[in-house]
């Protein structure tokens, strides 16, 4: 490990232990990848992980490899939800770094969702792929008064940000909302990793949205995590810049899902 990647490591594990970020909304270890005694894997996975908590603020976005020969080589991303600064973003970075390591410390191919990030690594190249294959699912616990209305509402709004997010200059990103009443708004935001194509994007978001007449039919909030998408919506401001005049509380249960 060169010098700065040294320092770089070693000075996300002692900040992020003094200003810990908000708890992961979930992780994944996958335990058929157990790493093998004598293998560079963990290693080359702190370098790894350097490099992403390095690169990752300026841009919001980073997809690389670290390792030489291929058996020791391992891959990874990490990204930050498009509307957070980049101070936000560093700090989630960085203590996603940590703490994936902490819960998945003998594992190749490991996940952690945040709020405002999401990091992922492999020993087998995934950039580029659509990947559902693990989903965590959050739905607030009440129901709305008028679900087909409210169903109505939300199937536009999702087309319209879904549209959004596939459009190249908006990077993976979508948001937005829509007034159901002189008192009530729905807000929205969507999110594909930005390795993903226009077309597998918008594949990833489809399967997302997909399931919210499973997990969360008629629900007030819903939040479905996939490794290369993110969807969510609420009756409360959630996204920046915050709408002040509206602030809402969500009792929300979790739900893991392997398809």
């Amino acid at each position: 490990m060169s010098l700065l990647y040294k320092i770089i490591f070693l000075l996300f594990l002692c900040t992020s232990s003094c200003a810990a970020f908000e708890d992961p909304l979930g992780e994944f270890c996958n335990k058929d990848t157990n790493i093998s005694s004598g293998s560079k894997l963990s290693s080359n996975i702190d370098k790894l992980l350097s490099q992403l908590v390095l690169k990752t603020p300026s841009t919001g976005f980073v997809a690389t490899t670290y390792g030489k020969y291929k058996q020791d080589q391992v891959f990874g991303l990490a990204q930050c939800r498009g509307d957070v600064s980049t101070q936000d973003c560093f700090n989630c970075i960085q203590d996603a770094a940590k703490q994936i390591r902490d819960r998945c410390p003998d594992q190749a191919d490991a996940r952690i969702w945040y709020d405002y990030c999401f990091l992922r690594y492999n020993s087998k190249s995934f950039i580029g792929e659509v990947d559902t294959s693990f989903g965590i699912f959050y739905f607030n616990v009440e129901n709305v008064t008028d679900p087909k209305g409210f169903n109505k509402e939300l199937g536009t709004l999702m087309d319209q940000i879904r549209a959004q997010a596939v459009m190249p200059k908006d990077e993976g990103l979508g948001k937005g909302n829509s007034k159901l009443s002189p008192f009530v708004t729905l807000y929205a935001l969507v999110q594909c990793t930005r390795d993903l194509s226009e077309l597998s994007c918008a594949q990833c978001l489809a399967i997302a949205v997909n399931n919210f007449s499973t997990f969360c039919n008629n629900r007030k909030g819903c939040r479905v995590l996939y490794s290369s998408c993110y969807v969510r919506y609420e009756l409360y401001p959630f996204y920046f810049p915050l709408d002040s005049k509206n602030k809402g509380d969500s009792k929300t249960l979790r739900a893991i899902v392997y398809p």
